[in-house]
Protein backbone atom coordinates (compact mmCIF):
# COMPACT_ATOMS: atom_id res chain seq x y z
CA UNK A 1 0.00 0.00 0.00
CA UNK A 2 3.19 2.55 1.18
CA UNK A 3 4.65 2.00 -2.11
CA UNK A 4 1.65 2.10 -4.26
CA UNK A 5 0.81 5.64 -2.82
CA UNK A 6 4.39 6.78 -3.05
CA UNK A 7 4.55 5.64 -6.68
CA UNK A 8 1.27 7.29 -7.42
CA UNK A 9 2.20 10.57 -5.58
CA UNK A 10 5.23 11.01 -7.66
CA UNK A 11 2.66 10.62 -11.25
CA UNK A 12 2.76 6.97 -11.89
CA UNK A 13 -0.17 4.35 -11.58
CA UNK A 14 -2.46 6.13 -13.71
CA UNK A 15 -4.58 3.16 -13.85
CA UNK A 16 -6.47 2.00 -11.20
CA UNK A 17 -6.33 -1.62 -11.87
CA UNK A 18 -2.01 -1.49 -11.52
CA UNK A 19 -3.22 0.98 -8.30
CA UNK A 20 -4.92 -1.73 -7.14
CA UNK A 21 -2.31 -4.56 -7.57
CA UNK A 22 0.74 -2.87 -6.13
CA UNK A 23 -1.74 -2.42 -3.18
CA UNK A 24 -2.39 -5.93 -2.57
CA UNK A 25 1.07 -7.05 -3.82
CA UNK A 26 3.88 -6.06 -1.34
CA UNK A 27 7.59 -5.75 -2.82
CA UNK A 28 8.65 -6.50 0.65
CA UNK A 29 7.69 -10.07 0.05
CA UNK A 30 9.81 -10.39 -2.83
CA UNK A 31 13.08 -8.84 -1.93
CA UNK A 32 16.13 -10.10 -0.01
CA UNK A 33 15.65 -9.62 3.78
CA UNK A 34 19.14 -8.05 3.54
CA UNK A 35 17.25 -5.23 1.57
CA UNK A 36 14.02 -5.27 3.87
CA UNK A 37 14.58 -1.57 4.58
CA UNK A 38 14.66 -0.84 0.73
CA UNK A 39 12.05 -2.62 -0.49
CA UNK A 40 9.63 0.39 -1.00
CA UNK A 41 12.50 2.82 -2.54
CA UNK A 42 12.12 3.15 -6.32
CA UNK A 43 15.28 1.68 -7.33
CA UNK A 44 16.10 -2.14 -8.67
CA UNK A 45 17.62 -4.14 -5.81
CA UNK A 46 19.82 -7.72 -6.29
CA UNK A 47 18.27 -10.66 -5.79
CA UNK A 48 21.23 -12.83 -6.01
CA UNK A 49 22.53 -14.60 -9.42
CA UNK A 50 23.61 -11.10 -10.95
CA UNK A 51 20.05 -10.48 -11.27
CA UNK A 52 17.84 -7.89 -9.94
CA UNK A 53 13.82 -6.99 -8.99
CA UNK A 54 13.05 -4.54 -11.39
CA UNK A 55 12.96 -0.88 -10.45
CA UNK A 56 8.90 -0.08 -9.22
CA UNK A 57 8.39 2.91 -11.78
CA UNK A 58 9.95 0.83 -14.32
CA UNK A 59 7.64 -2.31 -13.50
CA UNK A 60 4.69 0.37 -14.09
CA UNK A 61 5.56 1.75 -16.81
CA UNK A 62 5.86 -1.91 -18.66
CA UNK A 63 2.51 -3.32 -17.17
CA UNK A 64 0.76 0.12 -18.22
CA UNK A 65 2.02 -0.26 -22.05
CA UNK A 66 1.35 -4.68 -21.59
CA UNK A 67 -2.66 -3.41 -20.67
CA UNK A 68 -3.70 -6.93 -19.13
CA UNK A 69 -6.51 -7.63 -18.83
CA UNK A 70 -9.10 -9.99 -16.51
CA UNK A 71 -9.36 -13.43 -18.28
CA UNK A 72 -5.93 -13.28 -20.28
CA UNK A 73 -3.07 -15.77 -20.70
CA UNK A 74 0.45 -14.07 -19.83
CA UNK A 75 3.60 -15.39 -20.13
CA UNK A 76 6.30 -14.00 -17.60
CA UNK A 77 9.75 -14.51 -19.14
CA UNK A 78 12.36 -13.87 -16.74
CA UNK A 79 10.24 -14.07 -13.93
CA UNK A 80 13.19 -13.73 -11.16
CA UNK A 81 12.09 -12.93 -7.63
CA UNK A 82 8.04 -13.28 -8.46
CA UNK A 83 6.82 -9.91 -8.14
CA UNK A 84 5.97 -9.14 -11.75
CA UNK A 85 4.60 -12.68 -11.60
CA UNK A 86 2.28 -11.55 -8.80
CA UNK A 87 1.55 -8.37 -10.13
CA UNK A 88 0.05 -10.39 -13.34
CA UNK A 89 -1.48 -12.85 -11.63
CA UNK A 90 -3.66 -10.43 -9.82
CA UNK A 91 -4.17 -8.44 -13.44
CA UNK A 92 -5.53 -11.53 -14.66
CA UNK A 93 -8.17 -12.15 -12.16
CA UNK A 94 -9.79 -15.51 -11.59
CA UNK A 95 -10.32 -16.73 -15.00
CA UNK A 96 -6.76 -15.46 -16.35
CA UNK A 97 -3.19 -17.44 -16.16
CA UNK A 98 0.24 -16.36 -15.81
CA UNK A 99 3.09 -18.85 -17.17
CA UNK A 100 6.42 -17.54 -15.32
CA UNK A 101 9.63 -19.18 -16.62
CA UNK A 102 13.12 -19.09 -14.75
CA UNK A 103 16.30 -20.70 -16.15
CA UNK A 104 18.05 -20.25 -13.19
CA UNK A 105 17.18 -22.41 -10.25
CA UNK A 106 17.62 -20.61 -7.20
CA UNK A 107 15.94 -18.03 -8.53
CA UNK A 108 12.92 -20.16 -9.63
CA UNK A 109 12.64 -21.47 -6.70
CA UNK A 110 12.86 -17.71 -4.91
CA UNK A 111 9.60 -17.00 -7.37
CA UNK A 112 7.87 -20.09 -6.36
CA UNK A 113 8.46 -19.81 -2.66
CA UNK A 114 7.62 -15.65 -3.01
CA UNK A 115 4.52 -16.06 -4.74
CA UNK A 116 3.14 -18.87 -2.45
CA UNK A 117 2.81 -15.99 -0.21
CA UNK A 118 -0.20 -14.83 -1.78
CA UNK A 119 -2.27 -18.32 -2.02
CA UNK A 120 -5.19 -17.44 -4.23
CA UNK A 121 -2.51 -16.19 -6.67
CA UNK A 122 -0.39 -19.26 -6.83
CA UNK A 123 -3.29 -21.24 -8.30
CA UNK A 124 -3.43 -19.21 -11.27
CA UNK A 125 0.66 -19.18 -12.20
CA UNK A 126 2.23 -22.32 -14.08
CA UNK A 127 6.28 -21.97 -13.23
CA UNK A 128 8.06 -23.14 -15.50
CA UNK A 129 12.34 -23.93 -14.96
CA UNK A 130 13.65 -23.94 -18.41
CA UNK A 131 15.07 -21.67 -21.33
CA UNK A 132 12.51 -19.58 -22.19
CA UNK A 133 14.05 -18.70 -25.73
CA UNK A 134 11.42 -21.56 -26.92
CA UNK A 135 8.66 -20.05 -24.78
CA UNK A 136 5.87 -22.32 -23.40
CA UNK A 137 3.87 -23.89 -26.34
CA UNK A 138 1.58 -26.28 -24.05
CA UNK A 139 -0.29 -22.87 -22.64
CA UNK A 140 -0.32 -21.14 -25.67
CA UNK A 141 -1.93 -19.20 -27.23
CA UNK A 142 -1.56 -15.80 -25.03
CA UNK A 143 -2.83 -12.39 -25.52
CA UNK A 144 0.61 -10.81 -23.76
CA UNK A 145 3.89 -11.39 -22.99
CA UNK A 146 6.29 -9.49 -20.64
CA UNK A 147 9.89 -10.15 -21.05
CA UNK A 148 12.05 -8.80 -18.00
CA UNK A 149 15.93 -8.83 -19.39
CA UNK A 150 16.87 -6.90 -22.31
CA UNK A 151 17.78 -8.52 -25.91
CA UNK A 152 20.43 -7.11 -27.22
CA UNK A 153 18.31 -5.52 -30.44
CA UNK A 154 14.61 -5.89 -31.13
CA UNK A 155 15.50 -8.22 -34.01
CA UNK A 156 16.83 -11.18 -31.39
CA UNK A 157 13.24 -11.48 -30.34
CA UNK A 158 12.40 -15.59 -30.40
CA UNK A 159 10.44 -16.47 -33.33
CA UNK A 160 8.70 -18.78 -30.76
CA UNK A 161 7.33 -15.87 -28.83
CA UNK A 162 6.18 -14.14 -32.27
CA UNK A 163 4.52 -18.01 -32.65
CA UNK A 164 2.89 -18.44 -29.65
CA UNK A 165 1.08 -14.52 -29.14
CA UNK A 166 -2.26 -14.30 -30.70
CA UNK A 167 -2.71 -11.83 -33.33
CA UNK A 168 -3.90 -8.83 -31.87
CA UNK A 169 -2.06 -9.93 -28.84
CA UNK A 170 1.22 -7.38 -27.19
CA UNK A 171 4.36 -8.53 -26.26
CA UNK A 172 6.57 -5.74 -23.76
CA UNK A 173 10.11 -6.44 -24.02
CA UNK A 174 14.00 -4.41 -23.11
CA UNK A 175 16.33 -4.41 -25.97
CA UNK A 176 19.69 -2.19 -25.46
CA UNK A 177 18.67 0.85 -23.46
CA UNK A 178 15.01 0.95 -24.90
CA UNK A 179 11.44 -0.68 -23.72
CA UNK A 180 9.55 -1.80 -26.43
CA UNK A 181 6.14 -2.65 -27.19
CA UNK A 182 5.68 -5.04 -30.25
CA UNK A 183 1.83 -5.53 -31.33
CA UNK A 184 1.49 -9.24 -33.18
CA UNK A 185 -0.46 -7.73 -36.76
CA UNK A 186 -2.31 -10.28 -38.89
CA UNK A 187 0.11 -10.97 -40.86
CA UNK A 188 2.15 -11.96 -38.34
CA UNK A 189 4.80 -9.71 -38.06
CA UNK A 190 4.97 -6.93 -35.09
CA UNK A 191 4.83 -3.75 -35.07
CA UNK A 192 6.84 -1.99 -32.47
CA UNK A 193 6.78 1.16 -30.59
CA UNK A 194 10.19 2.47 -28.69
CA UNK A 195 10.87 4.28 -25.50
CA UNK A 196 14.10 5.03 -24.72
CA UNK A 197 16.46 5.32 -21.57
CA UNK A 198 16.14 2.29 -19.44
CA UNK A 199 18.60 -0.10 -18.14
CA UNK A 200 17.78 -3.94 -17.73
CA UNK A 201 19.79 -6.99 -16.95
CA UNK A 202 20.58 -8.76 -20.13
CA UNK A 203 18.50 -11.38 -21.71
CA UNK A 204 21.69 -13.59 -22.82
CA UNK A 205 23.69 -13.42 -19.65
CA UNK A 206 20.05 -14.72 -17.86
CA UNK A 207 19.90 -17.72 -20.57
CA UNK A 208 22.89 -18.79 -21.25
CA UNK A 209 23.86 -22.42 -20.90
Amino acid sequence: MWLSKKLKSKGYLKDKRLEDAFSAIDRADFVLEKYSEDAYSDRPLPIGEEQTISQPAVVVFMLELLDVREGDRVMDIGCGSGWTTALLAFLVGTKGKVVAIERIKSLFNMAKNNVSKYNDLQKRVIFSHENASMGYVKEAPYERILVSAALDSPEEIPQSWIEQIETGGVIVFPAGNSIYKAIKKDDGDLEMEKYLGFNFVDYVKNNEN
